[in-house]
C-alpha cells in the first residue's frame, strides 16, 4: 500500500458486482466516489475490508463509521467489547470475506451519473464542440506501467488476457480508477481479431506481435477469413462487463488499421524497414489490394462489434504507416483505411485514427473518414492543424519519454500543449505515443490533474 491506496486494484467485474449487491443488502445503499473516501451519508466507499483500511491511512475513522452504521444511534457506544468482537467475526468475516475471499481490495470506480458518454468532455471535443476542459487519456493507460496491471496479468499470457472478458474488463478500469482519466479503452491488441479468424501468431513479450507463417502470396489469402461478432464473443461480453461500471466515461474501441497488420502478416512481426512489405506492395499491387481489403473488412467488423456493444468512439491505429511517402499512402493505404472506418458509419461514433512519424500524412488520414486525428510528438498540434484544416479535432502530443523529466520541466510542456490545443475547437490530451513501461504512474495522474486545472472554464 502506497500513498494510501490499496496496492491493486483488481477485483473482476462479476465478483464486484456480486460484492457490491450483497453489501448494499446488509449495509445499504451502495454510493460510490470519485472526489472523497466517503459518501454523502458518511458511509466507507469501497466494500473490501484492505480498502477501508487503507482509507483508515488517511485518517478516516471507517471502523467507526461502519459500526455507526451497523447500529444506529448511539447503541454501538454501549456495546460492550466481547459483543463488538463477537459481531466483527460474524458479520464481517462471515458476509464480508465470505464474499470478496476471491477477489482483491479495489478502489472506487467514477460515480454513475445520469449523464451519457455522449455528453462527456471527450465525445464533445472529438465533435468540436465547447467542453468545460480539455479531456486527457493516454495510450496504453492500461498496461505495465501500473502495478495492479502486472499484478493480474502475472502467469497470463497477452492474447489470454485479451480474451478472457473480466480480466480485459478489470485491466480496462484500472487507469480510470487511478488516474481520473476522461475514457477508458477497452484493453486489447491489434492483432486479437487476426488469430481469431485463425491466424497462427503469438504475442512475444519484448519482441511483439509474431507470425508463424509468413504471408508472402495469393495462396496466403485463403487463411484470412471474415471476421463476423462470433469469432469475438469476449469482446462484446468485456465491454458490457466495463460500461456500467464506467457511468459517464467514454469507452473507447480500438483496431489496428490495414496497413499495419499486413506489415505484420507479411514481415512476420516488427520490422524497421518493411522491405517486404513494400516489396509485395509495389511488385504485386493486386496481392496487396487483395490482402488488404481483406484486413480492412476484420478491422471494420472488430471496430463495429465495439461500437454495437456500446464504446462511444473508435481508434484505428496505424503504427507502422509513418515508413511510407504520402503519394504511396494516398494509393495503397487511404482507401483501406476508409474502408475500415466506414463500418462504423452508421454507429454515430467518433472515429480517432493515428499513426506514427505521420506529420506529412495527417491530411490525408483525416481525409480517410476520421473525426479525429491523432497527432504524434513530432508534429506540434499548430503545424497539425495547418495541414488537416479546421473540419478535424487533434488529439495529441505529449512525447511519452518526457514524463521521465523533472516534473517542473514536464509541467511547462503539458501546459503549452493544452494552451496550443486551445487555439481551435477539438483538442484531446494525449501522448504522441504509448505509455512506456517504465513510467511512473504517479506522474501520469499528476498530468491528468494539471491539464484538468490548466484547462478548465
Amino acid at each position: 500500500m502506497a500513498g494510501g491506496r490499496p496496492s491493486s486494484g483488481c477485483c473482476s467485474l462479476q465478483d464486484w458486482s456480486v460484492a457490491r449487491s450483497a453489501s448494499s443488502a446488509t449495509f445499504g445503499p451502495w454510493r460510490p466516489s470519485v472526489a472523497g473516501d466517503v459518501t454523502a451519508n458518511g458511509l466507507p466507499v469501497c466494500p473490501c475490508p484492505e480498502a477501508w483500511s487503507a482509507r483508515a491511512d488517511r485518517g478516516i475513522r471507517v471502523d467507526t463509521l461502519f459500526w455507526a452504521r451497523l447500529l444506529p444511534g448511539e447503541r454501538w457506544r454501549r456495546v460492550p467489547a466481547v459483543g463488538v468482537a463477537l459481531t466483527l467475526a460474524g458479520v464481517v468475516a462471515i458476509v464480508i470475506r465470505a464474499i470478496c475471499c476471491r477477489i482483491r481490495p479495489c478502489e472506487n470506480l467514477r460515480v454513475t451519473s445520469s449523464m451519457s458518454p455522449r455528453d462527456s468532455a471527450l465525445v464533445r471535443a472529438a465533435r468540436r464542440q465547447s467542453v468545460p476542459y480539455t479531456p486527457v487519456w493516454f495510450m496504453r493507460q492500461a498496461g505495465r506501467s501500473l502495478p495492479e496491471y502486472r499484478k493480474v496479468r502475472e502467469g497470463v499470457g497477452m492474447l489470454d488476457s485479451c480474451r478472457r472478458s473480466d480480466l480485459v474488463a478489470e485491466i480496462t478500469i484500472q487507469p480510470v480508477r487511478r488516474h481520473r482519466v476522461d475514457a477508458a479503452i477497452l484493453f486489447s491488441d491489434i492483432v486479437v481479431p487476426l488469430a481469431a479468424v485463425g491466424v497462427d501468431l503469438d504475442i512475444v513479450a519484448g519482441v511483439g506481435p509474431v507470425v508463424a507463417r509468413p504471408f508472402r502470396d495469393q495462396a496466403d489469402l485463403d487463411r484470412i477469413p471474415e471476421l463476423t461478432p462470433e469469432h469475438v464473443p469476449y469482446i462484446t461480453e468485456a465491454v458490457q462487463l466495463v460500461l456500467p461500471e464506467l457511468g459517464a466515461t467514454p469507452l473507447i474501441g480500438f483496431a489496428g488499421a490495414p496497413f499495419t497488420l499486413a506489415s505484420y502478416l507479411v514481415e512476420g512481426g516488427p520490422s524497421k524497414n518493411h522491405e517486404r512489405t513494400k516489396a509485395i506492395m509495389h511488385g504485386d499491387p493486386q496481392l496487396w489490394n487483395e490482402l488488404c481489403a481483406r484486413l480492412a473488412q476484420i478491422s471494420g467488423a472488430f471496430l463495429r462489434v465495439q461500437a454495437r456493444a456500446g464504446a462511444s468512439a473508435v481508434q484505428l491505429f496505424d503504427s507502422w504507416v509513418g515508413v511510407l511517402s504520402r503519394k504511396d499512402y494516398e494509393t495503397f493505404v487511404q482507401p483501406h483505411s476508409a474502408a475500415a472506418l466506414s463500418a462504423v458509419a452508421d454507429c454515430d461514433v467518433p472515429k480517432i485514427h493515428f499513426g506514427v512519424g505521420t506529420g506529412e500524412l495527417l491530411a490525408s488520414m483525416g481525409a480517410a473518414g476520421a473525426d479525429v486525428v491523432g497527432v504524434d510528438f513530432r508534429t506540434s498540434l499548430t503545424d497539425a492543424r495547418a495541414r488537416i484544416g479546421d473540419g478535424y479535432a487533434v488529439q495529441g502530443n505529449l512525447d511519452p519519454a518526457l514524463l521521465f523529466a523533472p516534473w517542473p520541466a514536464l509541467e511547462k510542456v503539458v501546459r503549452s500543449i493544452v494552451a496550443e490545443g486551445a487555439q481551435s475547437p477539438g483538442h484531446i490530451f494525449n501522448l504522441g505515443h504509448g505509455v512506456l513501461p517504465g513510467t511512473d504512474p504517479d506522474v501520469l495522474t499528476r498530468v491528468v490533474e494539471l491539464v484538468h486545472e490548466a484547462s478548465a472554464h
